[in-house]
């Protein structure tokens, strides 16, 4: 558990009901354009949303070293000090882009908080269907949104209508979305639109729920 503070990037209405929490993904800080671009998005449908950086990323962000991230359990005693610190978890849905949503929620039954959502899950690795990383959301109780791309390299359609997960967890499927949500042109789609669309569906899985 840490003691030092730590440092968030807020987005939204202070007043807001409820707080969206949103962790990095393994490779890319909290303020990436990903980021930026959904936390707007979720900011102007009227929640708050409150971005931080696991230590890792952090201590990238102060000496610029490249490094990997830290072993699941420590990132989950992370994200767990990050629920602490914002308060009460019956207000806060947490989640996060790849890494940060799968951590998320590996704690989110634990902490009690109000949902979870995922922003391109990473089912399994490219190319390695078989190492799967979707036993603890079969039994997920806490009500959960996954957002993931129809071209996800981490998991495609087909393959997660048979992973058999919890009936507390809805999909949104982005169109033609890749893991960052970017569609082909040629689709009609665009990542903008696409990260519009998720902020709207995250928008619409909050209510009721603060």
């Amino acid at each position: 558990m840490t003691t030092e503070p730590i440092a968030f990037l807020f987005d939204g209405d202070e007043a807001s009901g409820l707080t969206v929490v949103l962790a990095h993904g393994a490779g890319a800080p909290m303020d990436s354009p990903f980021m930026d671009a959904m936390a707007a998005e979720i900011a102007k449908l009227g929640l708050r949303v409150a971005r931080f950086e696991f230590s890792y990323m952090a201590k990238r962000r102060v000496d610029g070293k490249q490094r990997g991230p830290d072993r699941a359990p420590v990132l989950i005693e992370y994200y767990g000090d990050v629920v602490r610190q914002l308060g009460d978890p019956a207000k806060l849905i947490i989640g996060g882009k790849s890494m940060g949503g799968r951590i998320a929620s590996m704690v989110a039954d634990d902490l009690g908080v109000a949902g979870l959502v995922c922003l391109g899950y990473p089912f399994h690795p490219p190319g390695k269907p078989e190492n799967l990383r979707t036993e603890h959301l079969k039994g997920m109780k806490t009500p959960a949104l996954i957002c993931h791309g129809t071209r996800d390299p981490f998991g495609s359609p087909d393959e997660i209508a048979g992973y058999g997960l919890s009936d507390q967890i809805a999909m949104h499927w982005v169109a033609d979305g890749n893991h960052d949500f970017a569609a082909r042109k040629k689709s009609g789609h665009t990542q903008e639109g696409n990260i519009a669309e998720a902020a709207a569906a995250i928008a619409a899985f909050a209510k009721g729920k603060g």
